[in-house]
């Protein structure tokens, strides 16, 4: 048997990501195992998948930085857990709490960073008339969207794309990179 780096996810939204690294996480060499989900939104549809799949789920209001964080890792050390995911996970940890997990927390973003850093990529994306958009699977840092890539993948914007448009075919690739830069970092 393939020993499994302990994991946990932390969501705020969809869960989409989430699910994609859940499947996988079900293959016998993949190297984590979830065993933990925190969401700082009791209405996420990610916690839904927590409950279907059998992992445990925590929830803690983000409204209070510190008591979210606080919380999140005495869960987190009570159940061994030695690498996060953020999965659309829309808050921002401190840099205390990141020092914690020294590259140890990965996130994923949609833009090819270092460019759209934050909020609203696809419409910057696109106000910006740039060919490509994509994804990025990076080490979190305390600068925001800054940690060192792990990897990339690009899309061609096409004449005619909107935001959403921009925004599913840039989701399809988050589902497929998210999963082999977990892989990548633990081969």
């Amino acid at each position: 048997m393939v020993k499994k780096i302990k994991s946990c996810v932390f969501i705020s939204g969809n869960g989409t990501n989430l699910h994609s690294i859940i499947k996988r996480s079900r293959d016998y060499n993949f190297p984590i195992k979830i065993e933990l989900i925190i969401s700082n939104s009791l209405n996420a549809k990610g916690l839904k998948l927590a409950k279907k799949y059998g992992i445990p789920s925590k929830f803690f209001s983000s409204n209070y930085k510190e008591k979210f964080e606080r919380d999140s890792l005495h869960e987190i050390k009570k159940r061994k857990i030695k690498f996060i995911c953020l999965a659309g996970f829309m808050k921002i940890l401190s840099e205390n709490f990141i020092k914690k997990f020294n590259h140890k927390i990965i996130n994923i973003h949609p833009s090819l960073l270092p460019k759209f850093k934050g909020l609203n990529t696809h419409k910057r994306a696109l106000k910006s008339n740039a060919k490509y958009s994509g994804c990025t699977v990076h080490y979190v840092s305390p600068k925001l969207d800054s940690g060192k890539i792990i990897l990339q993948k690009k899309v061609l914007i096409s004449k005619n794309e909107t935001e959403n448009s921009l925004k599913r075919k840039i989701l399809v690739q988050e589902h497929k990179i998210y999963p082999q830069s977990i892989i990548s970092i633990f081969r």
